[in-house]
């Protein structure tokens, strides 16, 4: 494949951060100052990642011995995982969130955007909690061992708006060069001045919208108030399913600049929450509860936790993952 450039993703559910040398993300996808071009191979790399992080116990994570870490994410390499346990959403179903959004209102201005509007609740998660502080050190500390890297920033649900201020926050505030984002079931975050901004900073953006999925139309869009309602950002692929006699085929439209194609998912009129859990046949619902945190007591030697009781698991990007993982399950069982 000729030269292969090192990546780091970023993987958000809620409350996880993951950041990784990424050495099995050989896709190429060369930084571009226009619309980015769908990459389905790609796709479908991003989205066993953001399966992994909605599983509990952090020491499978962490060496990435779990269930849901393998097939196309194999040996992937954690060097940061940072867990927010103030701010998880135990006890919030997806119905009670999904119920919020249909009332929620623009009610934040983004600095240095002017005009710019954006929902305050997904802003926060992302801007006044302890991820943004770890996932720039985690950069830091990545970017001097390897030096200058691409970023791959994604997640599902509500980790993909925090993923969209994230990729935004890394290229206006932190001079990154090189930021993709790709996002599923994300849902809108601003309106049509920040996708402005937001698509001439962040160009390299892709969200995936499965079939019937409810929370891509959340909040609201309403077309008879263009500036002021909230507003997607492009580009989007929809996937969906056309039936031709007893034969179902999969469907992945790429739809047009505006963000919101009338013609990909907004052209559904009656939406579906079980939509939003599956994308590319993976399933994206945890098997325990969100903030149910498991952890092998050895791992904190990898750790620190801060007064809230949020924590960051790290490793030197130097360590070889093999001893890693037998330091973590050798001597004793694991809890």
């Amino acid at each position: 494949m000729g030269h292969r450039r090192r990546l780091i993703l970023a993987i958000f559910v809620v409350f996880l951060f993951v950041l990784s040398s990424g050495r099995e993300l050989q896709v190429k996808h060369k930084h571009i100052d226009h619309l980015p071009v769908y990459n389905h191979t790609l796709a479908t790399i991003l989205v066993e990642y953001a399966s992994a992080v909605y599983l509990s116990d952090m020491t499978e994570l962490f060496t990435w011995t779990c269930s849901r870490c393998n097939d196309l994410t194999e040996g992937f390499e954690i060097i940061d995982l940072i867990v927010d346990i103030q701010h998880c959403l135990q006890g919030l179903s997806i119905q009670n969130w999904v119920e919020d959004l249909f009332w929620k209102q623009l009610d934040l201005n983004y600095p240095g955007m002017p005009d710019a509007m954006v929902h305050h609740g997904f802003y926060s998660a992302y801007h006044n909690t302890t991820l943004r502080p770890a996932i720039l050190n985690a950069i830091k500390r990545a970017n001097d061992y390897y030096g200058d890297l691409d970023i791959m920033v994604t997640g599902h649900s509500m980790g993909g708006a925090m993923a969209a201020f994230c990729g935004l926050d890394l290229t206006v505030n932190h001079k990154a060069k090189s930021v993709m984002v790709m996002t599923f079931g994300q849902p809108r975050i601003g309106n049509a001045a920040f996708v402005s901004y937001y698509s001439r900073f962040v160009p390299n953006t892709i969200r995936v919208t499965h079939d019937r999925d409810i929370v891509p139309h959340l909040p609201p869009y309403y077309s008879y108030f263009p500036q002021k309602t909230y507003h997607h950002f492009p580009r989007e692929v929809w996937l969906y399913n056309v039936g031709l006699g007893s034969l179902i085929y999969r469907v992945e439209k790429v739809c047009d600049d505006t963000g919101e194609d009338p013609t990909c998912s907004r052209s559904v009129s009656v939406t579906s929450i079980l939509d939003h859990l599956i994308y590319y046949g993976i399933d994206l619902r945890g098997r325990a509860s969100i903030c149910g945190i498991v952890m092998d007591p050895r791992v904190k030697e990898y750790g620190r936790t801060d007064v809230e009781g949020n924590f960051v698991l790290s490793r030197d990007p130097a360590s070889p993952i093999l001893k890693l993982k037998t330091d973590m399950y050798a001597g004793g069982n694991h809890v």
